[in-house]
This record gives C-alpha cells, sequence and structure tokens, in this order.
C-alpha cells in the first residue's frame, strides 16, 4: 500500500482541476436529478389526465351505444307484459343482432345469473355464471347485476376478447330491465388505451434519457472548459512565475554585483589605500634605520597608526555585512548602534527608543528588521534632505513592531518614487508574514512601519536561561 501512495498523490494543478470541477459535477447530477424527478411528475400527471380522458370518452361512447339500444328494444318492452316470452325472445335477438366494431357486441344476464346474449361468445348463452371472476378475482356477473338494479352504472374487469382470445381491460356499461329482471349491458376493450398511456411513458422516459445525455454532454464540456482553461492559465501563471524567477534572479545577481563592487571599492578606496601607505611608511623607515636617521620611530609611528586605521575600517566593514552585535546583543543594541553611527556620521539629529523584550525575535525576524533599518536610513541619507528621523522598535501582543520616521521632502508611494528600496523592504517583510506601511507625501515626511507576527517571537525563557544569558541578552 506505501508503494502504491505515491500514485495517488496530486499536484498542485490536479488538485485545483478536482477543486473547480467537483462542485459542478454535483451541481450537474443534482440538476439531472432534480429534472428527472420535475419531469416524471409532470409526466405522470399528463399521462393521468390523458387516461382518464381517454376512458371518459370510451365511457360515453358505451352510454351512446346502450342509448341506441334502448332505442331499438324500448317499443316492445314498453307494451309487454313481465311475462311475454314473444316480447323477450324479439328483444334478445334485436340486441344479438347489434354488433359494432370488430370486437362490440351486447350482452343480457338475468338477475339469478343466466346469460341470455353473447352473440361474439356463445359458449356463454343459457348457462348460469353467478359467482364469476376475472383473473384477479374482480367478480363479474354479481356486481354487473348489483349495477343493474341500482340503475345502472360501469364496472372494469378482464375478460377475454372475442377476436384474439386474448385477455384485455374491459369497460362495461349496464341498466336494468326491472320489470323483466334483466340486466342489459355492453362493454369496450380500452387495451388500446392502455397502449396509449405505455407508449407516452416510453416516450417520457426516452425523453428523460435524452436530458441526461444531453446533460452529460454539457458538463462534459463544462469540464473539458474548466481543464483547458485551467491548462492555460497553469501555462500562463508557469511562464509568468518563471519570468518572476528569472527576474528575481537577476535581481539578486546585481544585488551581488553591485554589493562585491561596493565592497571592492572601499577595499581598494580604504583598505588598499591604507595598506599601501603602511608598506611607504615601512619602506621610509627600513631605510632611515639603514643610515642610522632618527627620524625612523616617527615614520614607524606612522605606520603603526595606519595600521590602526586599517584594523578599524577592516571591522567597520564586517560590521556592515554582518554586525556581531546583532546576534550577541539582539536587534535593539544593534539598531541603536546603527542609528547614532548614521548620525555621527550624516550630522542628522537622531532619536532611538526602544521596549526590551529580552531577545525573543528568532534570527530570520531580527536580520530583516535590521536590513529594513539600514535600507530605510539609506534612503533617508540619498533622498530626504532629513534634519530628524526617529527610530523605535518595541515588542507586544501582537508581534514586534518597526517604525521609522523623518521630516523630510517625502514622496508619493503610488508614482513609483520608493524604487528599489521599498520593494526589498516589501519582499523581506512577505518573507515574514508581516504588514509594511508607507505613509509619505510630498513635503510631509515620511514614516515606515513594520510589525512582525507573534508567530516570529520566540517562547519566553525560563528563570534559569535568563540568568545566564541576561549579561548579554538584556534588551532587543
Amino acid at each position: 500500500m506505501r508503494r502504491l501512495w505515491p500514485l495517488f498523490r496530486l499536484s498542485y494543478g490536479q488538485k485545483l482541476f478536482f477543486v473547480a470541477t467537483v462542485p459542478l459535477v454535483l451541481a450537474a447530477a443534482a440538476i439531472a436529478l432534480l429534472v428527472t424527478a420535475q419531469s416524471r411528475q409532470l409526466a405522470d400527471r399528463e399521462i393521468a389526465a390523458l387516461e382518464a380522458q381517454l376512458i371518459s370518452a370510451k365511457r360515453e361512447e358505451l352510454k351512446n351505444y346502450i342509448s341506441i339500444a334502448r332505442t331499438a328494444f324500448i317499443n316492445i318492452y314498453g307494451r309487454a307484459a313481465p311475462d311475454d316470452e314473444a316480447a323477450k325472445l324479439a328483444v334478445t335477438r334485436i340486441l344479438a343482432s347489434m354488433l359494432y366494431g370488430q370486437d362490440g357486441y351486447f350482452y343480457v344476464f338475468d338477475y339469478d345469473g343466466n346469460n341470455l346474449v353473447a352473440p361474439r361468445q356463445t359458449y356463454l348463452i343459457n348457462k348460469n355464471w353467478s359467482g364469476l371472476e376475472d383473473l384477479n378475482g374482480t367478480p363479474i356477473t354479481d356486481e354487473l347485476i348489483r349495477i343493474a338494479r341500482t340503475g345502472g352504472g360501469y364496472h372494469s374487469f378482464d375478460w377475454p376478447k372475442p377476436s384474439t382470445r386474448e385477455t384485455a381491460r374491459m369497460v362495461t356499461y349496464s341498466i336494468g330491465l326491472q320489470d323483466w329482471r334483466w340486466v342489459v349491458g355492453t362493454g369496450v376493450f380500452i387495451d388500446d388505451v392502455l397502449e396509449t398511456v405505455a407508449s407516452a411513458r416510453a416516450d417520457v422516459e426516452a425523453r428523460i434519457r435524452e436530458t441526461f445525455v444531453y446533460i452529460g454532454i454539457i458538463t462534459g464540456v463544462a469540464l473539458l472548459a474548466v481543464y483547458l482553461s485551467g491548462l492555460v492559465l497553469n501555462i500562463r501563471e508557469r511562464r509568468l512565475a518563471d519570468a518572476k524567477l528569472k527576474a528575481l534572479t537577476q535581481r539578486v545577481l546585481d544585488a551581488q554585483e553591485d554589493e562585491r563592487g561596493r565592497i571592492a571599492r572601499e577595499l581598494h578606496d580604504g583598505i588598499s589605500q591604507i595598506l599601501v601607505g603602511i608598506r611607504y611608511a615601512l619602506d621610509i623607515t627600513k631605510r632611515r634605520m639603514d643610515k642610522g636617521d632618527a627620524r625612523a620611530s616617527e615614520t614607524l609611528d606612522k605606520g603603526i597608526e595606519h595600521l590602526s586605521g586599517a584594523i578599524q575600517e577592516v571591522r567597520r566593514i564586517s560590521r556592515d555585512l554582518r554586525p556581531g552585535v546583532l546576534d550577541d546583543l539582539g536587534l535593539g543594541p544593534a539598531l541603536r548602534t546603527l542609528v547614532e553611527e548614521f548620525g555621527q556620521r550624516t550630522g542628522i539629529e537622531t532619536h532611538f527608543e526602544t521596549v526590551p523584550f529580552r531577545n525573543r525575535l528568532d534570527a530570520h525576524a531580527k536580520t530583516a528588521l535590521y536590513r529594513i533599518a539600514q535600507e530605510a536610513l539609506t534612503n533617508i541619507e540619498r533622498h530626504s534632505g532629513a534634519t530628524r528621523i526617529d527610530v523605535e522598535a518595541r515588542g507586544h501582543k501582537q508581534g514586534a513592531t518597526l517604525r521609522i520616521s523623518d521630516n523630510g521632502c517625502g514622496f508619493a508611494p503610488d508614482d513609483g518614487a520608493g524604487g528599489l528600496g521599498l520593494r526589498n523592504m516589501a519582499e523581506r517583510v512577505e518573507q515574514l508574514d508581516g504588514t509594511l506601511r508607507v505613509l509619505s507625501s510630498r513635503g510631509t515626511g515620511t514614516v515606515i512601519e513594520v510589525v512582525v507576527p507573534l508567530s516570529r517571537m520566540l517562547p519566553p525563557e525560563t528563570a534559569d536561561t535568563d540568568s545566564t544569558s541576561a549579561q548579554g541578552k538584556a534588551s532587543a
């Protein structure tokens, strides 16, 4: 299983594709189910209405047939006595001859259940069919007699069709001749109605299947569009990322080259010149010592003085590259030293304030805040024309804040005047998951505020640790 697990790991693009497509598929499935349910409900109502309409038409047709038959024998029945056998025979002959359609005929039962007329199914005549039921257990003869006794009505049951001898659904309409105790009726088979209803249901199911197919096609096209769009966006973002990476790499290389150039200039203009002076002083000292000149000590003192200057210059360059006080004492003392040296070098009035939080910033945060302060002071020296700067570093419940303000000429951040320096600050703050605020306008000075989140603060040290490290870590 562990060997197969890497095969199921998804890339970022695949995860994004699934996040985009799963809701789409679920929505399409929900729409398909809803459309299916609504379509079936609507179709059931329409089919039920159609079935009721067709059966109603069949029933009206039966009533018309009974009316025609009644017209044919009413005169005979009206003049005959209850026991007039001749009249009864005449009426049975009339009804037996009245055939219509392929399966239509009239039937006659007496109230005892004996069949008197069944022209298309003569095997029923002169037999008693009391208790007769269809295949589903529906009573036939007894129900027809009951309906006739109560004034007439409809009855449905399964009955063999005379033309095909296949059992089909039949609807009958019966009336009663009360003087003769007869049931007279006729029926029509409604299998054509049922076939029409079944065909309608089949059409509905076919349309539902087509709807499913169309929804599936639309969903597939949408998924393909999402995939292609994601692919295009992925390619575009990858190209942009590659371009940004190349630009960033070039900026890093340029920054490295600039830093190397700066260090080279400082070595050449500072240490190199001092070392040349020391070598020159030593050469003069050697020649004077060879000649026994008393001024040899003077040139040696100058060489020693130049050597001390070289040592100070090396320390300054080393401090600019990575101030040791930042690692030894923390951010607060390092910033204080940076601000004081800046004021001494530039003559700008400086004010520094810090709230000790016992060196609880992690290494990345300390370095980033120190470099941001360096960048801000460099920009102030080069561009602001300020006469006073204020630097504040403090810890609080939300993390740590570095705030640098000046009374210089200011600039409009939206016009791009911030340049590379502000961009470097923003990138350092972004790496810390912090926030950078730059408040400035023409002629009002500039305020740079950096807030580092609490996640960049180290846990409080124990009492034992505090007592052992208090000598070198008394502030930020």
